[in-house]
Parts: structure tokens; sequence; C-alpha cells
């Protein structure tokens, strides 16, 4: 059997966004679970979108997402080089495109842009198409050499039949077929010597050995023309695997134009690296069991692209955050405090127990940038409405409120023992003295305490952290503001 041997081929043209990084992820979970291997190729042919500091940011990428390259420009390999314009240099591609004119299955063009310009047609829509009309074609070989000989600039085009069709099979699409008279003859090799992306692809993936093309679905439309190549040169066609389109909540494809996530924006907003691949094989991707968390090695034991849908994947950022929670919650305590310390400490700043805070915090978030909203209320109470102390269930009202604070106030003020246990015994026992229910105590000292409806801790463990002293401050600031405001009524 032909060894299973995939590629990742990007563009330096930006960060990594999420469908980019599914493309590498399947990529390398098809080869791994064949034991094959996993190539990264960087494809910065089109010198014009190069953006600086991008092919570092596709490695760093790949690297805290966990796909280990065998071949690559970082571990280098026998196909080597692994840069398209490293190899451009080489002559590879020209090489090649010399060899399809000698074949008739290209040829030289000598077009200005101003008559490539009167080929272009409205379509109705805003846009504009333009159909080489094979002009060059009919040049004979002794106008051809002598353009050649006088340095006319020239860009090498594919011969593509205008008759018949052209068939080929996608793993997930079946057979799919096209009328060759709707096939352009797209450049080969362009007028500043660079190869075309569709060109360099179809024969880096020969050179290299690539057996499976994975892709997004956007390319089955240029599919035939990279057949036609691979039927040129007498090569054998790889196992094509185009991917479904990713979209977001509104249906509309996910756009790096539009602003949507890249890679390292959802690491930015706090999302863990194995929580993030975790979501993107998903996208897409059915196991055949309800299983929903993976580790990159079990999606390696389980991944089976027949199981890819050919529906569009919707990324549900709702999705994320819960999947990320269940990374943090399954952490030891050891990681998960020094992930949590910058965050806190950025909050906070010294005197609070940070142990304990990261104790309460650790099954409530989802997000590493959750942290400061959960948290900063310990810092500087933020303003708050007296409607706050209203609850239905526990049966409290600012009037209520006003007369617990006031009962409590005096037994905090002689209690020394400001543990969570020790407090919570006190107020226990206060309650059960007058006969109210837990709540109907805790509900407004919690938000005295607190100015927030819902917090990470009840209203004992939150006085531990603020202390004694605090936490009567913001209790008599409490009671102040309920008079207040009875008195303006």
């Amino acid at each position: 059997m032909t060894p299973i041997r995939t590629r990742f081929a990007p563009s330096p043209t930006g960060q990594m966004h999420v469908g980019n990084l599914r493309s590498a992820l399947y990529e390398y979970l098809i080869a791994k679970r064949a034991g094959g291997d996993f190539i990264v190729r960087i494809e910065d042919t089109d010198q014009e979108r190069f953006v600086e500091g991008a092919v570092e940011n596709i490695f760093r990428s790949l690297e805290i997402a966990g796909l280990v390259s065998d071949e690559g420009p970082v571990v280098g390999g026998a196909h080597a080089p692994y840069v398209q314009s490293e190899r451009k240099l080489l002559g590879i591609y020209q090489k090649y495109a010399e060899e399809l004119i000698a074949k008739g299955e290209a040829y030289y063009c000598f077009c200005d842009k101003e008559r490539l310009a009167s080929l272009r047609s409205d379509t109705g829509s805003g846009k504009e198409i333009g159909v080489y009309d094979k002009h060059c074609l009919t040049l004979t070989a002794a106008t051809v050499q002598k353009n050649l000989d006088a340095a006319m600039p020239y860009c090498i085009r594919q011969n593509n039949p205008k008759e018949g069709r052209t068939t080929f099979h996608d793993e997930l699409y079946g057979e799919i077929s096209i009328e060759n008279s709707e096939l352009d003859d797209m450049i080969l090799i362009k007028s500043d010597g660079f190869p075309t992306y569709n060109f360099a692809n179809v024969v880096d993936d020969h050179l290299m050995e690539i057996s499976h093309v994975v892709r997004g679905n956007e390319y089955l439309s240029s599919a035939p023309k990279y057949n036609r190549l691979y039927m040129a040169f007498g090569w054998n066609v790889p196992t094509y695997i185009h991917l479904p389109m990713i979209t977001d909540a509104g249906h509309k494809k996910l756009s790096k134009r539009e602003g949507h996530a890249s890679f390292e924006d959802l690491l930015a907003l706090g999302y863990i690296p194995a929580a993030i691949v975790n979501f993107i094989a998903l996208l897409g991707f059915s196991p055949e069991d309800n299983q929903e968390i993976f580790s990159l090695d079990e999606l390696v034991a389980k991944f089976d692209y027949k199981r890819i849908s050919k529906s569009p994947a919707v990324f549900d950022s709702a999705k994320l955050r819960w999947m990320n929670g269940e990374y943090i919650k399954a952490m030891d305590f050891e990681p998960f405090f020094e992930a949590a310390k910058p965050y806190m400490e950025q909050t906070l700043g010294p005197g609070f127990d940070l142990t304990k805070i990261a104790a309460m915090l650790k099954t409530r978030i989802e997000l590493w940038s959750d942290i400061p909203a959960m948290i900063d209320f310990l810092a500087d109470l933020p303003p708050y409405g007296m409607d706050l102390y209203s609850h239905k269930k526990m049966k409290t009202t600012a009037g209520s409120a006003k007369a617990v604070l006031g009962e409590c106030l005096p037994i905090l003020e002689a209690w020394t023992d400001y543990t969570n246990d020790a407090l919570h015994g006190l107020l226990g026992d206060f309650a059960a003295e007058r006969q109210y229910k837990p709540g109907y105590v805790m509900w407004p000292l919690r938000i005295a305490l607190s100015g927030r409806e819902a917090t990470l801790a009840g209203a004992t463990q939150i006085m531990e952290l603020l202390g004694k002293e605090e936490s009567l401050v913001r209790i008599r600031k409490a009671i102040a503001m309920l008079e207040e405001a009875y008195e303006r009524i």
C-alpha cells in the first residue's frame, strides 16, 4: 500500500484562522491514524500578499496546537526545501512548465494588461469575469521564439480543452464532472517568474509524494484544472478530501476580513489550546459515539475522514466556552493556579489569599479572561442599587435587609474569628435564634459585601477573603445606603 502522506500548505498572508487550523488538524489526524507522515509546506508564491511575521505565526500556532510535522521548513526532510519561494529559485516550476509546453499542454502568453482587460465581461452582479481566448496559442513557434529573444514579458498558461468533460472523485462528494468549456486556461507561471498557487501546488504535491489532499470545499471548482495537470504530466492523482465550510452563527462563512477569530485571538481570550483543537476537530466530524472531549491522541485513534459531513459546520462560540470550561475543571490545581494567578494579581493587587480565591474560581470559569469580572468586587466595591436586596425566593426586601444587617453588625463587630466555618456557624446560630431562614440573612449580607447579584462565593467566604475590617466597612456602608434610601421615600 502507498504510505499516507498529507500536507499542510498555508500561505503566509496573516494569522492562522480556524479554517486553516482545522485543515492542518484533519491532515495531521488522517496521516497519524494510518501511521503516515504529516508535511508542512509554505506556499509563498504570491509575494504581494506576503505578511511579515506570518510564517513564524504558522510555526508557532502548529507548535501550540501540538501538530508536529514529520517534514517541513523547521525539521527538514528528503524533499527540501519546503518553502516555495526557495523552490522557485531552483528552477523547479519553470522546468515543469516548459515540459508542459513541449507536450502542447501549456503555452507562452505575451498579452499585455490592456488586451486582457478587454476580455473581461460584466456578470450583471457588479463583478467582472475574464476568460482567456487562447490568442497566444495560435502564435507560430518562430513568433514565440522572437518574442522570447526580445525579452518580451510573458506568462505560461495551461492549455485546457474546450470539448468534452473532466471528471474527478472526492471522498466526501463522490464523482464530480464539469464541462471542459468552463475551464479557463489558468496561468501557471506569472510574468514575474513565480508560479501561481495552483501550479506550484500540483507540482509540489507530486514531488513530495502527497497521497491525500485535504482542503476547503471552495477548491472543488478548481479540482478539474488540477486533474488536467496531473493527466498532462502522467502523474497519479491524489485522494481528494474537500472539507465543509465553517460558518458563523448567522450561517455566513468565517472570514479574516470580517474579524472572525484567529487561533491567536482565541488564545488571547483565554482559551486553552487543547480545548480549541478539540472543538475544531468536531467542526464537521462526528465520532461514532457521543464523546465530545478528546485528547489529541484520542482523536488520532478515533478520527475517520469518511465521517466528515458535507454540510456546513457552525462555529458555536457557546459550545467552545463550555468545552474550555470542562478542560479547566479537569486541570490539576497547581497548573490551574499558575494560569489563573496573573489574572488575579492584575485585578486584586496584594493582600488577598490567591490560593483560596483560585479554589473558588476553578469550577466557575470557562475562560481565563472571565476571572477579572468575577473577582474585581473584592478589590473595590462596585456601585449597586437597593433593588438587589429584594429576592422573592429568599423573601427579602430592602426593608428586611436593613433590619437584618443592623442586627448582624454588633455581633460581627464583636467576633474575631473570620474564617469561613466560624462565620458560617455564628450566622447560622444567629438565624436560628431569630427563626430566620439562612437565606434571609445570607442574601443581604452577600449583597452588602459584593454589590453583586451573583458571586463566586457565599457571604461568609467573601468575609473570610475580605477580612474583618473591610467586611464591617462594607456592611456599615450598606446600612447607611439603605437608611438614606428610606429617608427619601
